[in-house]
Parts: structure tokens; C-alpha cells; sequence
């Protein structure tokens, strides 16, 4: 029997595959941004708000969506909680970040599958075989590793990856385009808290001004810059007089309004990563978003445009991978039951039921739903 063309001509129809460092961590970034995977999603998920928010709420709300299946067993196993892991959102959300998402299939004493566990991303490596096809996966944690076969019928692995034009083993995340726009908004930030930890404005300069014009030696200047950094430099000596010797003056410096501008930037740079992941600025409560006439219909962008086709890519491809265990396998999202599809669904049932020339078996067909016996 040849499933999945895995004895139909494979060994020989593969080309040369070509592996990209980009692929393998789900992205690039250049100059001073991030370029491993651990460090983008420091940087973006842990440290944050923006990206983090529009990751949950992507992966939180596919996690919440109302799912059914061809056979209870198989929707059982797809969301019972495993190590107290919430398997489609942390599957959702790898897919997501890095690109790809692996999904251990433990088995019972008779070979069954008894328990999906998803693995981290970037602790697995592909091991093709001398055609290039995937024979196995590595996983990696510390100084272990573990094999895993890639069994086309009853895999040991279920890998699911993103679109990468680059690499043929390894899709490609958001990380990498988002990167960018999370380094200047982070970098905004820290310079936002560094000008609120002076006061609101840069330092000021020490002149020395004598009327013999005689110069500070070194001694006096280090001492003077010593005195300074100590005593006056600091959020906590903000506003402290200082007493100046003769021939030294204060000269204030301040920043101008378009330099003050780091709001603007932050913003700029918030709306390039509610891009990067599909979400609407708008549900992430930036102001200044007309995009959408109101909250409701970014909420069914973000459904149509972002939570479904992740839907379908994430519960299609477990499916597939279990296929072996269930005969005609299927698990998908229940549009009839999405509060933020409602009016969509109303809006087609209005049409069907209104459309006279159909005959009511035709109309149910269309509805997608079952006669009853």
C-alpha cells in the first residue's frame, strides 16, 4: 500500500534540498536585532507588551473556539490537557513564533495513541534521509537526545510548519519580520525611562568660565566630574540645588518637540507588529487606528484574517498525523457556534433559506448540516 507517496517513486523524484540558517530559527534579523530564536522571543513575547498581546490573542482565541470531531475519542485526545499543557494554543503559538510546531504522539502498551505533547521548536532538528525526505527527528535537551521516527502512517512526530520559500525542512515564523519593529519599540521604551530617570531632559554642561582664562587641570576636572556623577546625576537627585565655585556655570540643555516625539515612534513601531502576527492595531488599543469602523469588525478580521487559517492549518494537520489511529480523522472549528461570526452565519443562513429554488436537502447541503435519521 502506498500512503502519502512514501513508496511511490520518492527516493528518486526529490531534488536537492537547500537548508538556511533563517529557517531553522524561524527568521533573521540584522544589525543589532535579535538573530537566534531564543533571543527574538526574549525580546519580543517576554519583554514585550505589544507582541505578547497580539500573540495571546491570536492563540488564546483559537484555543477558546468551539471544536468538533469526526470521533470523541480523537477530539478528547486533541484537547485534554497533557503535563498541564493547553495542547492547541501552545502548538498555535509555536506555529506562530518560530514557524513550526512538533506534537510528540505517546502511545498506549497496544500501540494506540493515548497522548499529544508538543515539543519545543527549537530543541528539534530534522534528519532526512539520502533522498532529502524526513526520516527522523532529534530532540534535544541538554546533553539527551531522543529519535524519533517520521512514520508516514503512525508517526512518532506530527510536524507542522509555516510557508518558507528558503528552506524545504523548516517553516518560517513572525518573529523575524516583527524583530525590527520590536527593537525600536523596546528601544523607545528604555529611552523614555532613561529621560524620566533625569528629570525629563539630558544633563546640562559645567562651564568654566575664569576671567585670567585659565583652564581646570586634570585633578580639578576628574574631581569635578566625580562630584557631579555622585551627587547630582540620577532620578533620585533630580532638582537638588547645586553650589558652584567661582568661574563655573550651569548651562541647561533641552531636547526639542520633534526629538520629545518617542509616543509617535512607539506607535509606528506597534502597528508594524500587530502586522507582522495579523492582528488589528485597534484590538491592541492603539489610538489613532481608523482601519476599521468599530471594535466588532476588527474582532471578525482577526477571526477571518488571523484565527482561522491558523485554525485550519493547526487541527487539519493533527488530524492528518493521526490518521493512522482514526480512520477518516477530522477536527475543525464549529463556525455555527464563533460569538464574533454570528452575523456572518446569520447573514448566510438568511440567504440560504431565502433562495426558493433549492429543495431543502440542498439547503441543509449547503449549511453543512447532517440530516437526522
Amino acid at each position: 500500500m502506498k500512503l502519502f507517496g512514501w513508496k511511490s517513486g520518492r527516493d528518486e523524484s526529490r531534488p536537492v534540498l537547500s537548508r538556511s540558517a533563517a529557517g531553522a530559527i524561524g527568521g533573521s534579523a540584522f544589525g543589532e536585532w535579535p538573530r537566534s530564536y531564543e533571543a527574538q522571543v526574549r525580546e519580543a513575547y517576554l519583554d514585550n507588551p505589544i507582541a505578547q498581546r497580539a500573540v495571546k490573542l491570536v492563540v488564546e482565541g483559537l484555543g477558546s473556539a468551539p471544536i468538533v470531531a469526526s470521533d470523541p475519542a480523537l477530539l478528547a485526545l486533541a484537547t485534554v490537557r497533557s503535563g498541564g499543557q493547553t495542547l492547541i494554543e501552545t502548538v498555535a503559538a509555536h506555529l506562530m513564533l518560530h514557524g513550526n510546531a512538533y506534537v510528540q504522539v505517546l502511545r498506549d502498551v497496544e500501540g494506540g495513541a493515548a497522548e499529544l505533547y508538543a515539543l519545543r521548536p527549537e530543541r528539534v532538528t530534522v534528519e532526512p534521509d539520502a533522498s532529502g525526505w524526513p526520516a527522523a527527528y532529534r530532540y534535544r535537551v541538554g546533553e539527551r537526545v531522543s529519535r524519533l521516527h517520521a512514520d508516514p502512517v503512525r508517526p512518532e512526530v506530527i510536524h507542522l510548519k509555516s510557508f518558507n520559500p528558503v528552506d524545504d525542512h523548516y517553516g518560517l515564523g513572525c518573529l523575524g519580520a516583527a524583530s525590527g519593529a520590536v527593537a525600536i519599540h523596546n528601544a523607545a521604551a528604555r529611552w523614555n525611562k532613561a529621560l524620566l530617570d533625569n528629570a525629563a531632559r539630558p544633563s546640562g554642561a559645567l562651564m568654566y568660565d575664569p576671567k585670567d582664562g585659565a583652564t581646570l587641570s586634570t585633578e580639578q576636572f576628574e574631581r569635578l566630574r566625580g562630584e557631579l556623577e555622585a551627587s547630582f546625576s540620577g532620578a533620585g537627585n533630580a532638582g537638588r540645588p547645586m553650589l558652584l565655585e567661582g568661574g563655573l556655570r550651569w548651562q541647561a540643555l533641552s531636547l526639542s518637540p520633534a526629538d520629545m516625539d518617542f509616543v509617535g515612534t512607539k506607535a509606528a513601531a506597534a502597528r508594524e507588529i500587530a502586522l507582522a502576527f495579523g492582528v488589528p492595531p485597534m484590538l491592541l488599543g492603539l489610538p489613532g487606528d481608523n482601519s476599521y469602523a468599530n471594535y466588532r469588525e476588527a474582532n471578525r478580521a482577526l477571526w477571518r484574517l488571523a484565527i482561522l487559517p491558523l485554525a485550519t492549518a493547526v487541527l487539519g494537520g493533527i488530524a492528518q498525523g493521526l490518521a493512522g489511529w482514526f480512520e477518516g480523522a477530522a477536527i475543525s472549528v464549529d463556525l455555527d457556534r464563533v460569538p464574533a461570526l454570528a452575523e456572518d452565519r446569520e447573514r448566510l443562513w438568511g440567504m440560504v433559506s431565502g433562495a426558493s429554488f433549492l429543495s431543502d436537502a440542498e439547503k441543509r447541503a449547503l449549511l453543512e448540516i447532517q440530516e437526522v435519521a
